[in-house]
């Protein structure tokens, strides 16, 4: 393994990889022949790569960027995003990954907040960006992804000095389920500690050097694919396998084409995969273990069993990926617990007036490296959001907005919900995922997301709003009857939906995190929305309920 030194740069130690690695495996892609890239696949060596980024780092340089300037991606999942990255890094540019499944506008606040010099865009997706562009007040240059063709010169010179490991190596943005996305700052010693923090996990999630592939479907906008897995990878000499997104028919074809060893997931993942018709490939793979976040507790012990290898659970967000990870035997397998932190992080759980709560007790999940260096590995701030990133930061401790329980016995933890998903009713609170879960247990439920809404008695309510399957479509009114009853039976009284909304589609990020701010137009009540139904007179304490 290659272990950076903390001075190390990203494109210093990407040297030291290729000189290490050179012709080893380094970045694959599956082939679909439906894909307008690479239909037939591609395997690149460390050596390829090296050579190819030195390339473009030529380019780069050739045309004056370097220290400080930002260069927006808009590059889909292609494996040469990752090798203009590496190039930018090397000179001290930044790189600003885009979201080829956004809307012009949203394209357009990101363009402007992160005020990029210059754009790479592949051919299919230069009529969005220019539909961006004309919704945006900022103007950055704008130059083809494909051909090697010099490249516009930058209206601004570049800043004196090479890049440090403080020098700002991306901006990623947050996925906005609440409201408009913050820009978060990552470092090149933020990316490279991510990678060696991963690589060295240990466990069930364990590496080793130049013989493991790991299949990714995630987006290489997301902090998940580009640098926690990416720089796991380069770091042991292992292969990253980049599909181009995630397809629950082409999964397993994938898997066992690629020879992945590893593969990372998201919740929505798991059900998909559960759906298909069985095969031979469910078994014939080289999967060792899976790494994600959010499987249904109902399907996690079904997964493992059917598919023959572990999903370890893991907490990490883009503000710090330096995930903990539930990859000591014997798990907790479909206890949404995600594992106990190492030494390099510190972890307390408080409650609304940041005081410690007793082990067993939810609460809010606060995290620092260490009294001495709390924000060691961190990512560097919101971008020209110094008053967000301190209030994040309040008393020392960065506060995650996730709730969670710490057992007394073993100090592992459990998550229950966002903060902000917590419904607090009669002084009760409710975890909008302890519902959702529930409603989507039944076979009439396609999608379902929960909600609080304002109420003049119990301070707020349970609002559910769900998309049906087509077993509960010809009948919606039977439906909300028997999801109602549903909830009555495997909840207590008070956590069941008191408003509930039937509705074709829930809106999602591209990474299938529920909207939630979306669902309802700002400013209005959801109470007052055609269609939606009013089941608080029927929520009461009585024999039938688990109360």
């Amino acid at each position: 393994m290659i272990t950076p030194e903390p001075s190390s740069t990203i494109g210093e130690t990407w040297i030291r990889c290729v000189e290490a690695w050179g012709p080893r495996p380094f970045l694959a892609a599956p082939a679909n022949p439906a894909r307008a890239y690479h239909p037939q696949g591609l395997e690149w060596s460390y050596a390829e790569v090296g050579a190819a980024v030195a390339a473009l780092q030529a380019r780069y340089a050739a045309a004056g960027y370097g220290l400080g300037h930002r260069v927006a991606l808009l590059m889909e999942n292609r494996p040469e995003h990752l090798l203009h990255k590496l190039a930018m890094n090397a000179l001290g540019v930044c790189c600003v990954p885009l979201n080829a499944d956004h809307r012009p506008r949203e394209m357009a606040y990101v363009i402007d907040h992160a005020r990029v010099d210059l754009v790479i865009a592949v051919g299919p997706l230069v009529p969005l960006l220019h539909e961006a562009l004309a919704a945006a007040t900022h103007s950055p240059l704008v130059a083809p992804a494909e051909g090697d063709a010099p490249l516009p010169r930058p209206l601004r010179a570049a800043e004196s000095g090479t890049p440090g490991p403080d020098t700002p190596a991306s901006v990623l943005y947050t996925s906005g389920t609440t409201g408009r996305p913050k820009g978060c700052v990552l470092s090149h010693g933020y990316e490279l500690e991510a990678g060696r923090w991963y690589a060295t996990a240990g466990g069930l999630a364990s590496f080793t050097d130049g013989e493991d592939r790991l299949y990714n479907p995630l987006p290489l906008f997301h902090v998940n694919a580009s640098i926690f897995s990416f720089y796991a990878v380069m770091l042991r000499g292992n292969c990253q396998v980049q599909t181009d997104r995630f397809s629950p028919t082409r999964w397993w074809a994938e898997v066992h084409a690629s020879r992945a060893t590893v593969v990372h997931y998201l919740g929505v993942v798991v059900p998909m995969l559960l759906v298909q018709p069985p095969s031979p490939l469910d078994r014939g793979h080289r999967v060792r273990f899976a790494i994600g976040a959010g499987v249904d507790p109902q399907r996690h012990a079904e997964f493992e069993q059917r598919f023959g290898f572990p999903l370890i659970e893991i907490w990490g967000m883009t503000e710090m990926v330096r995930a903990v990870f539930d990859n000591e035997a014997p798990r907790q397998v479909g206890t949404r617990v995600f594992g106990r932190p190492r030494p390099g992080l510190e972890v307390r759980v408080v409650d609304d007036q940041g005081r410690d709560v007793p082990d067993g007790t939810p609460g809010e999940m606060l995290v620092r490296h260490s009294a001495a260096t709390p924000r060691a590995g961190f990512h560097s701030g919101y971008l020209d959001d110094p008053v967000a990133t301190e209030q994040a930061w309040r008393g020392g401790w960065f506060h995650t907005g996730d709730i969670v329980t710490r057992a007394p016995a073993d100090g592992l933890l459990r998550f229950v919900d966002r903060r902000k998903n917590i419904i607090r009713r009669s002084g009760e609170n409710i975890a909008a995922a302890e519902v959702e879960a529930v409603l989507q247990e039944h076979p009439w439920v396609e999608q379902a997301a929960v909600l609080a809404v304002p109420d003049e008695v119990r301070e707020e309510e349970v609002l559910a709003c769900v998309v049906l399957a087509a077993a509960g479509r010809a009948d919606p009114a039977a439906a909300v009857e028997a999801l109602f009853e549903h909830c009555r039976q495997e909840l207590a009284y008070y956590k069941a939906p008191g408003w509930l909304w039937i509705t074709d589609q829930i809106p999602t990020t591209s990474t299938q995190k529920i909207q939630k701010h979306q669902i309802f137009e700002p400013g209005s009540d959801p109470r007052r929305v055609p269609g939606m139904i009013d089941l608080r007179a029927r929520k009461k304490r009585d024999a039938a309920t688990r109360s």
